[in-house]
């Protein structure tokens, strides 16, 4: 395949990796000249039709997902399509080493190094976490440290967007991700959160700083029940002069029930900071160190040449005001062609124009407020959309009452924004608010009964966030007992909660 274009414009080079989602090569992008990665996945070349539709949807998902996180430690995508049988992404090429590699270079791995590339990598799950997204497969060969010293995350193809249908794709089929480096509760196929990608950095961070992952075994089973059941050696049991407190942070990390574990990458970062090397330090080539110790200084051995004068700026041209009608049909076309951000980017545009010509109470902007809340949560946008969702809940109530349907459908969905946003607390706090209005009509064939159940769920979930395991367990056993006796036994619901409970006991039985 080597000489191969892909798109008409970009021409394969090399194989460099090889995996689940197919190959990715070195090419060469003809329009801009540069190297690229390009990654190839043909899903007609799978056993099974069934596997081969799942590897598809698993592709058009990492070009959709990875798409949405723009952060210096994240590889960059470039483009995405299909050419003939194929679907490709092209992505950024990184150059540099993969930690694997990195490691086996240098044994034993300096404990300063170890810090820093975990600090890195805290950054980037930040990042990564914020959209919501968990990437679930974290491990060495997933990292590149580059010549500057930073390190690059790769390959999001197996990231879950964070919410309750993604999560339960995994739930009746094999866990996703690495045997070494996966958290318990990934490995029993249950629900996954940040702190599952926390575990695996806890794993990662083990091997860098004793030269071996916490739990091997000769099979991947091995491994996993190794994983459920069996503490991990402390660090400083193989190498001593590993600092107390990282040592702490790691057995933190790799702690088997999740609430145990740091509550985010935030907290992990600030853990390490007092561990990483002072500035002004020496390093060399491939050192993680380097952008902590000569933070933004120019590479070594690289001359580097002024950057050209920009040209006077000139006038702007007169602004037209822009045709709302005209946009707002725009809009419905985008909607129905599935072009989500274009459409979200075209209300938001049109909204000031709108509340200009028309008012900032009037229907049509509320109107296209609501479409542009609702798109914005479709696109994944959760940040975005709350503000608007609260104004609108603000102005609903503010004419209609808090018992208005519509109100408290915008402090509903206001309340999911933060559920997605892992604002956990703030969202506990909006269900249990909203809660009183439907629960008095928890009957069945109703939507304000069902409408009640889905908030209980939701604060039984949130309450195991949060850690509060016994008052999770009461809500979901009395939701339960509700559910069977409006739906009966064999209901989707009870049965999803029945499940959930066992998996509870499992939990706390470990």
């Amino acid at each position: 395949m080597n000489g191969r274009v892909i798109a008409g414009r970009y021409e394969l080079s090399t194989v460099i990796g090889q995996g689940g989602m197919g190959q990715v090569w070195t090419a060469y992008d003809g329009r801009l000249d540069r190297r690229v990665a390009v990654k190839l996945l043909r899903p007609d070349r799978m056993a099974a039709a069934t596997a081969a539709e799942e590897m598809r949807r698993r592709f058009v998902r990492e070009c959709r997902v990875t798409a949405q996180v723009s952060h210096p430690g994240l590889v960059t995508v470039h483009d995405a399509g299909s050419d003939g049988d194929d679907l490709f992404l092209v992505m950024q090429y990184v150059e540099g080493a993969d930690l694997a590699d990195h490691l086996a270079e240098h044994d034993p791995y300096p404990w300063q190094w170890a810090v820093s590339v975990a600090a890195q990598l805290c950054a980037v799950l930040a990042a990564v976490h914020a959209v919501p997204i968990v990437h679930r497969d974290l491990k060495p060969r997933n990292v590149m440290v580059k010549p500057d010293g930073t390190v690059t995350v790769l390959d999001l193809g197996v990231a879950s967007v964070i919410d309750t249908d993604t999560t339960r794709l995994t739930h009746t089929g094999s866990p996703i991700g690495s045997p070494a480096y996966m958290a318990p509760e990934q490995a029993m196929g249950g629900a996954v959160g940040p702190y599952t990608d926390l575990y695996a950095l806890g794993a990662l961070l083990h091997e860098l700083l004793s030269g071996q992952v916490p739990f091997a075994g000769s099979t991947a089973l091995g491994v996993l029940h190794r994983h459920l059941y069996e503490p991990p050696l402390p660090v400083r049991q193989l190498r001593p002069e590993i600092p107390d407190a990282l040592e702490a942070l790691v057995l933190r990390l790799l702690a088997k029930d999740p609430q145990a574990r740091p509550s985010g990458a935030q907290e992990v970062y600030e853990a390490l900071v007092p561990l990483l090397p002072a500035r002004g330090a020496t390093t060399g080539p491939l050192d993680p160190t380097r952008p902590f110790v000569r933070p933004h200084a120019p590479w070594p051995d690289r001359v580097t040449t002024p950057a050209p004068v920009p040209p006077p700026p000139t006038a702007p041209p007169p602004v037209s005001r822009p045709d709302v009608a005209a946009a707002v049909e725009e809009v419905k076309r985008l909607l129905g062609e599935g072009s989500i951000t274009q459409a979200v980017d075209l209300l938001g545009s049109i909204l000031p124009a709108a509340a200009a010509e028309h008012g900032e109470h009037s229907p049509v902007v509320r109107i296209l407020r609501k479409q542009y809340a609702t798109t914005l949560m479709d696109d994944g946008q959760y940040r975005r959309a709350l503000p608007e969702l609260r104004r609108l809940a603000d102005d609903r109530e503010a004419e209609a009452g808090p018992a208005d349907p519509q109100a408290l459908q915008f402090r509903y969905d206001a309340a999911l924004c933060l559920e997605q946003l892992g604002e956990t607390a703030a969202a506990l706090a909006e269900y249990r608010a909203v809660l009183p209005y439907y629960a008095g009509s928890q009957s069945a064939g109703t939507d304000q009964g069902g409408r009640a159940f889905d908030i209980r769920h939701r604060i039984g979930h949130l309450l195991l966030a949060m850690g509060d395991h016994t008052a999770a367990h009461q809500q979901l056993q009395n939701l339960l007992y509700d559910t069977e006796r409006v739906y009966g036994p064999y209901h989707p619901l009870p049965a999803e909660l029945r499940r959930a409970l066992d998996r509870q006991q499992r939990m706390r039985g470990l």
